[in-house]
């Protein structure tokens, strides 16, 4: 089996992995702030870590994967604020269409996902602890974290200090010792809805403390991965891997992983550009396996892009397998591919480079599909598996709906009077309601088209 390999953002290399204990992997992934509906883009890290998750216990591994949703922040404030309602009720009601979106793609759930309303007593310990270090201050209700009285501050996004933006409020600037302190509690203000009580005043955490204080709760310190999307590593993790140093005395990660960002044109997709494609519209439109096998197609931590082209290239591709899954009967595969069943986990083995081991799968797929005689699913199915696209192995064909049976059987009669121009016409009325007529000597066959 080959070593496990995989790239931390802190030290710039690619490195065996090891977990803290042997067996035992333990993963938090920065989730949703939910203020608005996913994109297709939010969907990725989800994607991206259930997949790893699969991988690690392919391997043999015991994985818990915690992916929190930040359901206190200022953005949700501003957002229900702008719609009329409460941030308790908004909050509510996005998270909900969050668990719905990301059911969809079927790769199961994280095994933990904390809300940070829910983690207020442990944030409040938290920031405390830094307090009595020496780390942080309080003033007018408010409390920063003193970010020069840690002498790694930056280590992971390799910035200087000086030349760093929290993008923190305007209004908080005049309370800082530095302008580059950052907020761990901030005070109640007017037009706020919902706020909790803390030693300083009441108030609300910071985005950055939420969750260092979740991760912690389930994981502990010194867990094994904390990944996320590359647009969180500064100011976010940067400020949660200072927290965790300050607080607890040690890291509070061993690897940090990031995935990259889907990008439309030359630009990222963000709320804040407004480029977002809603991912429950983008699964209505090409199906849930077309859209897990186009995350697949890039390298995790390489930009993505994002369009027409390749989703419809991966739902070609899930057409491709779909057929070939005819030809397939389950049972052991040749020996002669297993080389190529290697290859696909070898790849996945070095940094999680799912695009190398889908070329692996399509020369199995192709090598498969030279031969007269169907042979054996298991290799497809084991490699598919890790994926989350086991299911297209599935050969149970869907049952079509009586009309259009009876719209086939048409067909098939206008073509044996040779009524093409009406053959044809049936066909495309079938197509529209997303089946295609296959014709073989035995009679035709009505097959669900793909996404």
């Amino acid at each position: 089996m080959a070593e496990l390999r995989l790239y931390d953002t802190r030290t710039r290399e690619v490195r065996t992995f090891e977990p803290r204990q042997a067996g035992r992997v333990g993963i938090y992934a920065c989730g949703p702030t939910v203020y608005a509906r996913i994109h297709v883009g939010n969907a990725r890290p989800f994607v991206v870590f259930s997949l790893l998750k699969r991988f690690l216990e392919h391997r043999g591994f015991v994985v818990t994967l915690v992916v929190n949703v930040t359901d206190v922040n200022d953005k949700i404030y501003a957002a229900a604020g702008a719609a009329g309602v409460s941030s308790v009720a908004l909050a509510a009601e996005m998270t909900a269409a969050y668990l719905e979106d990301t059911e969809r793609l079927a790769l199961g759930r994280p095994d933990r996902e904390p809300l940070a309303s829910e983690a207020i007593a442990a944030i409040v310990e938290y920031i405390q602890t830094l307090v009595d270090r020496g780390h942080a201050y309080a003033v007018n209700g408010d409390v920063y974290f003193r970010v020069r009285s840690d002498p790694e501050y930056g280590a992971l996004s390799r910035r200087d200090p000086d030349g760093m933006d929290q993008g923190e409020e305007v209004e908080g600037a005049a309370l800082k010792e530095d302008p580059l302190d950052f907020a761990l509690w901030k005070a109640h203000k007017a037009g706020e809805d919902s706020a909790w009580d803390a030693p300083w005043g009441r108030g609300r955490p910071g985005w950055h403390i939420e969750c260092s204080a979740m991760a912690e709760n389930v994981l502990g310190d010194g867990f094994d991965i904390h990944g996320g999307g590359l647009d969180l590593l500064f100011p976010h993790h940067e400020n949660e891997a200072a927290q965790t140093r300050c607080a607890r005395g040690t890291e509070l990660a061993r690897f940090w992983v990031h995935n990259g960002m889907l990008e439309l044109g030359a630009a990222k997709m963000a709320k804040s550009v407004g480029n977002i494609a809603p991912l429950h519209e983008v699964l209505d439109r090409y199906g849930r396996d077309a859209v897990v096998l186009y995350f697949c197609s890039a390298h995790y931590r390489q930009p993505i892009d994002y369009g027409e082209d390749p989703l419809e290239q991966a739902r070609s591709g899930v057409a491709r397998l779909r057929e070939l899954a005819r030809k397939l009967h389950p049972g052991e595969s040749p020996a002669e591919l297993a080389l190529l069943r290697e290859r696909f986990f070898a790849c996945l083995a070095e940094d999680y480079n799912t695009p190398s081991a889908l070329a692996a799968m399509w020369e199995w797929v192709r090598e498969a599909n030279r031969r007269e005689q169907g042979i054996g699913d298991g290799d497809l199915r084991e490699m598919l598996g890790v994926l989350g696209l086991e299911n297209l192995l599935d050969q149970s064909p869907e049952v079509a709906p009586a009309e259009l049976v009876a719209l086939a059987e048409e067909r098939e009669h206008a073509r044996v009077q040779g009524d093409f121009a009406r053959a044809d016409e049936l066909r495309a009325k079938i197509a529209q309601a997303g089946w295609t007529v296959r014709d073989s000597a035995a009679g035709f066959e009505l097959v669900r088209d793909d996404g």
